[in-house]
């Protein structure tokens, strides 16, 4: 198509945020003459979402700053089922406990990004819970199931590998794109929602969904999805030898949220800065062009700007401060992250309650390639026990490479 009349696709395709659109020129067209509802689904499988879902968060905002309105959709009750795409076996099922205490800390990730209310382009969230646990098993099985075919089913990727594995598909995981696709009819019904998106390995359950509106109702819906994100080298967006790098700060500090950026790989850093800041394209193309030691000016940008999105812009600069003093001048600042453990602990206990590390076996090896410093000297013994006689002014520094530092107080 031409030049989209929408905003919102105009920039979502020039940021790289598009995949795939079920039918772009009808879309646009929609959007231009006014405010579309496009919801996201979370399951609520932790109390925090991490980086893998960066991207789609940045996509309901892009939707807010456009003049379209964001819904996003808590999956309470889908959370019970289990999402099978790409997994190798089944989710833990969680209590409605657990699933409500997920909701509550997932909400504060999206109060950072989306502004909620009452007017036209104000973000709602929703929660599948309120329907999909009033269903009754068989007017849902002749008002839905009718819909789907069995034999279609079993050629989705996200069921076709687990069965081509020989893995367990269970007739529970099974039901989960039906309640998917429910899902984008009842909001479509109750809350005039019109469009899916999601990641492209969504792309199939999305394309039930738009059809079970059409099939039920005659109603007009769409797709959209994201590419599937990886970095320069290959990794999975998101995770780190350290684990996930979570959104909230409870589960990960604004500094080692400035770290994780601050690393990105020279390749990557002018496609992240397009996905996951709100800098001008004109100045990530500049960014993104620069080499030697501009190009670690330019993470330092992309860096304050993502920490700045998710924890303020206070937050980020100092965290962009801490790190200029920890690797610049070399000083352990006391802004740095910190941990209270008692003490003497082994060094491989503190590095893992610090989450250097995954796992003390994960600790030794690091210590054994020279990776771990204990107050900027190398240390040679995992199992050395680290004592009061450490703390400096307080802490012992702990360092996993150049560029990760926690100190460590009695606790």
């Amino acid at each position: 198509m031409s030049s989209p009349n929408s905003d919102f696709i105009r920039i979502a395709q020039e940021r790289g945020y598009v995949h795939q659109i079920t039918d772009v020129a009808a879309l646009d067209a929609r959007m231009a003459a006014g405010p579309v509802s496009g919801y996201i689904g979370f399951d609520c499988t932790a109390d925090s979402l991490h980086v893998g879902s960066l991207m789609q968060i940045m996509l309901l905002r892009l939707m807010q700053r456009c003049g379209q309105r964001p819904v996003v959709l808590m999956g309470g009750g889908t959370t019970k089922v289990g999402d099978p795409s790409f997994r190798d076996e089944a989710r833990p099922l969680l209590d409605d406990a657990a699933i409500e205490r997920n909701k509550a800390g997932i909400r504060k990730v999206f109060d950072r990004f989306l502004s909620f209310g009452e007017g036209p382009t104000d973000a709602i969230m929703l929660d599948n819970a309120e329907w999909l646990d009033e269903l009754r098993y068989v007017p849902f099985l002749r008002d839905v199931g009718r819909h789907f075919s069995v034999n279609r089913m079993l050629t989705m990727d996200s069921v076709k590998t687990r069965l081509d594995r020989e893995q367990n598909l269970s007739f529970l995981e099974f039901n989960y794109m039906l309640l998917q696709s429910y899902d984008f009819a009842a909001m479509r019904r109750a809350h005039n929602v019109t469009l899916q998106m999601g990641g492209s390995d969504q792309w199939g359950n999305i394309i039930m969904g738009v059809e079970l509106c059409r099939r039920m109702d005659g109603a007009e819906a769409f797709g959209l999805t994201t590419p599937l994100l990886t970095t320069a080298s290959g990794a999975k967006m998101g995770k780190t030898a350290a684990g996930a790098v979570w959104l909230n700060a409870e589960r990960l500090s604004p500094y080692d949220y400035w770290q994780f950026w601050r690393n990105t790989e020279d390749a990557d850093v002018q496609r992240f800065l397009a996905l996951f800041t709100e800098l001008p394209m004109d100045e990530v193309r500049r960014l993104g062009a620069l080499d030697g030691a501009g190009i670690n000016e330019a993470k330092k940008v992309l860096a304050t700007e993502a920490c700045a999105l998710l924890h303020g812009r206070d937050a980020a600069e100092q965290a962009a401060e801490t790190a200029r003093r920890a690797f610049e001048e070399g000083a352990a600042a006391e802004t740095l992250p910190s941990i209270t453990h008692a003490l003497p602990a082994s060094l491989a206990d503190l590095l893992v309650a610090a989450k250097l590390c995954a796992s003390k076996g994960e600790a030794r090896r690091l210590v054994a390639q020279n990776g771990v410093r204990l107050n900027d000297a190398a240390a040679t013994d995992a199992n050395a026990s680290v004592t009061e006689a450490d703390l400096r002014d307080g802490a012992a520094k702990l360092s996993l490479g150049r560029k990760r530092h926690v100190l460590v107080r009695l606790g």
